[in-house]
């Protein structure tokens, strides 16, 4: 019993020293004669071959090259966006003298005299500048002769230089035109490229540029494309999602900038810091948006400000050079049922002057509130006729005026309801 048992372990480990022996075989042969494994791959088939149609390779040729069919009308129309306003989204690169530091080591004590041991310490000096890339973002094109458009805090820097990098590869210094105070927006200039003949006229080669849409009328739900130079390194990259919400205010911060923005969109298409700055766009192919801000902490959470606000900078900065909002002075909360219970108030909306928590003046002094007779703890309720509440803000009733236009505010203060008139200024920086 004892011998058969032997035996059949005898002829186990004959099986496995095979198996080991095959196994290394076939790893030489893997590694080292590929070459040979391949040609008698071939010579295997070669037969079968021999006996295909003699336009089998044609058929399976013409059938690999033909071109991608999008698999939905849907995909079709995102494909369409992107071919079309593409070569209107350009990279803006930042650039910046920085200085040149250097670490040296002196002796401390060499200014009394010669010093009988050698004690160095460690200094850091600047020897010169240099020009260097410090950031990147990106816009879009919205007129033939180089107007941009991007986002404020992308050429936040005023002693930064900014160049423009189109889709072709070409590069063009850009100027800043403006820079809203309000929204996160700014306008730019690139000058056109211009082709002499022989008889030394000249004409200037228009930009592509994209449509300006309408974002009053979107619609939670409806498709966007946003497009952009993707964390500052892949340009014109696309990204694809709905509008998630709408009249959104958020607190936006990044590189010493800190910013609180009303009425943005909402988007769930992803939005990073390189592509701050381009075009949010339905598919029509339309600018709806600018792609700003997204929630660092969550996915799928981006911000865009909607393109009617940066129409309008546009038109002002061609109209008359700089963007202009009207000034009314105050601080405030607006109100809400939770908010108008939990402070004993008589109404659930309006915009209630309030001191910040900062400290920052409720009313600030020589404004057209306070030249109006505005006080703290007043609750302002309709601006020039309209109703003011969660949906429709006291700075968004503000920015349809303009600077000298006089409108009527109805207050509630205390029991007793007012109305003032008042005068709009020029808001400053």
């Amino acid at each position: 019993m004892i011998r058969k048992r032997f035996e059949k372990l005898k002829r186990k480990k004959k099986v496995v020293k095979l198996f080991a022996t095959v196994a290394a075989v076939s790893v030489l042969f893997g590694f080292a004669a590929g070459g040979l494994v391949g040609g008698v791959v071939y010579y295997k088939v070669a037969g079968h071959l021999k006996n295909l149609p003699f336009d089998y390779f044609r058929k399976v040729a013409s059938t690999s090259e033909q071109a991608y069919q999008p698999q939905t009308t849907q995909e079709q129309k995102v494909i369409d966006v992107v071919k079309q306003t593409s070569p209107a989204v350009v990279s803006i690169v930042i650039t910046k003298d920085v200085p040149i530091l250097e670490q040296i080591y002196e002796n401390p004590f060499e200014e009394f005299g010669p010093v009988p041991f050698e004690f160095l310490v460690p200094r850091i000096r600047q020897k010169g500048t240099e020009k260097k890339e410090i950031g990147g973002g990106s816009g879009f094109i919205v007129s033939p002769e180089g107007t941009i458009v991007t986002n404020k805090h992308v050429v936040l820097d005023d002693e930064a230089e900014y160049i423009v990098f189109t889709t072709d590869g070409k590069s063009y210094p850009a100027k800043v035109l403006a820079k809203d105070p309000v929204q996160d927006v700014a306008v730019l200039k690139i000058d056109q490229e211009k082709i002499i003949d022989r008889t030394g006229a000249f004409t200037q080669i228009d930009f592509p540029y994209v449509k300006l849409g309408n974002s009053d009328t979107l619609e939670i739900g409806q498709s966007v494309v946003a497009i952009g130079n993707a964390l500052g390194e892949f340009r014109n990259t696309v990204s694809v999602g709905v509008i998630s919400g709408l009249g959104r205010t958020i607190t936006a911060s990044g590189n010493n900038f800190v910013e609180t923005i009303e009425d943005v969109i909402q988007t769930d298409a992803a939005i990073n810091q390189g592509n701050s700055g381009g075009p949010l766009l339905n598919l029509a192919g339309e600018v709806v948006g600018i792609n700003t801000a997204t929630v660092l902490e969550a996915q799928s959470i981006g911000f865009a400000v909607p393109v009617n606000k940066a129409k309008r900078d546009v038109e002002q900065v061609k109209a008359i050079g700089k963007i202009v909002y009207p000034f009314l002075g105050v601080r405030y909360t607006l109100l809400t049922e939770k908010t108008a219970k939990g402070n004993d108030l008589s109404v659930n909306y309006g915009a209630w002057v309030k001191r910040g928590s900062d400290g920052e003046r409720a009313v600030t002094s020589g404004s057209p509130a306070a030249d109006a007779g505005i006080k703290e703890g007043d609750i302002i309720l309709e601006f020039n006729g309209e109703k003011i509440s969660q949906d429709n803000s006291l700075a968004k009733l503000i920015q349809k005026y303009n600077p000298g236009d006089k409108v009527t505010l109805k207050i509630l203060r205390g029991k007793e309801e007012l109305s003032l008139q008042v005068t709009l200024t020029e808001r400053t920086e």
